[in-house]
């Protein structure tokens, strides 16, 4: 099978590129931005006829698209996490290659949640912020575009290269500083938060998986368990061998369950717009792709903290 994968150098990419390197069948083109892609090419500002036009000479079977970016306002989100999925869709439609598309989405397209539930692919989509608009701007051209593809809505990915402005990248630099410095105490805030954290390296199997299924249409990858924010600190601080106390700065506002905080919303918003709860239905993911997760979030917080104490 040849392969050609968008976005090879991001955090869901260089690992989906791993998984995709490891099976002997696949041929595999990496397209991005940087460097060390074998293509370089910019899906926001490229044209879909030089796109077609590469298609059209490498000829995969299979198109996964990774590219896309966290960060920004929201014309920078939109043209990174929207045009160029219209670009990636109007390529294939004008291409003669016939591939079939994977195409990565995020669980913040859901936006906020019941606490206590499962988000199922039914799901009526209300994004809380910019990112999840542009993130389900991508879907949806990709679920209009009559193309043979799947939507893999990502829920919190988690594990080795987990970037460090991401929560809990900035939990563990923020650890690591305090065992560096001799610190008894963490400050800590916005810890009520309840996210469903998925190791990255599982994600990269969902896509394999995907990339030789005929599921279509949205598919969650996840686990199907929600984790508090300072559950996992707790895990954090115990692999890293933190002996100092985490103190909540906002432990008053967030004491108790999910449903003391009106409108689900805690006093410090996770930064995805999911407010309070999110959590994956993976019956989907489980019966069209025959997909599992099996990374637990111990090993994946026990890697993020091995990258932060290794940084001077």
């Amino acid at each position: 099978m040849r392969a050609l994968l968008l976005g090879a150098n991001g955090y869901l990419g260089r690992y989906v590129a791993d998984r995709l390197l490891a099976d002997p069948a696949v041929q595999l083109t990496a397209l991005g931005r940087g460097d060390d892609a074998d293509v370089r090419f910019d899906l926001s500002t490229g044209s879909p006829g030089a796109l077609t036009r590469f298609l059209d000479a490498v000829h995969p079977g299979v198109v996964i698209n990774c590219s896309g970016t966290t960060r920004g306002g929201a014309r920078e989100l939109t043209r990174h996490n929207t045009v160029s999925v219209a670009t990636v869709c109007e390529s294939l439609r004008r291409s003669g290659c016939g591939a079939r598309l994977v195409q990565i989405g995020c669980s913040a397209e859901y936006g906020p949640s019941q606490p206590g539930s499962s988000t199922a692919e039914d799901a009526v989509p209300r994004p809380g912020g910019p990112y999840g608009v542009s993130k389900l701007a991508g879907t949806e051209l990709v679920l209009g575009s009559d193309l043979d593809a799947v939507v893999l809505r990502v829920f919190s990915p988690v594990g080795p290269g987990t970037p460090a402005g991401s929560p809990l990248g900035r939990l563990a630099e923020a650890m690591r500083r305090a065992m560096q410095s001799g610190e008894g105490e963490l400050k800590l805030s916005g810890l009520g938060v309840q996210r469903d954290f998925v190791d990255v390296r599982d994600v990269a199997r969902a896509v394999h998986a995907a990339s030789l299924s005929a599921a279509q249409g949205v598919v969650n990858i996840g686990t199907g368990r929600a984790v508090r924010l300072r559950d996992a600190a707790a895990v954090l601080a115990r692999v890293a061998g933190f002996t100092g106390a985490l103190h909540e700065m906002d432990a008053p506002a967030l004491r108790g369950g999910p449903g003391d905080h009106p409108g689900g919303a805690p006093a410090f918003p996770y930064p995805d717009g999911c407010g309070s709860w999110q959590q994956a239905d993976v019956r989907t993911a489980r019966d069209r792709l025959g997909w599992r997760p099996r990374i637990a979030l111990e090993e994946s917080l026990a890697d993020i903290w091995m990258e932060a104490a290794c940084r001077i």
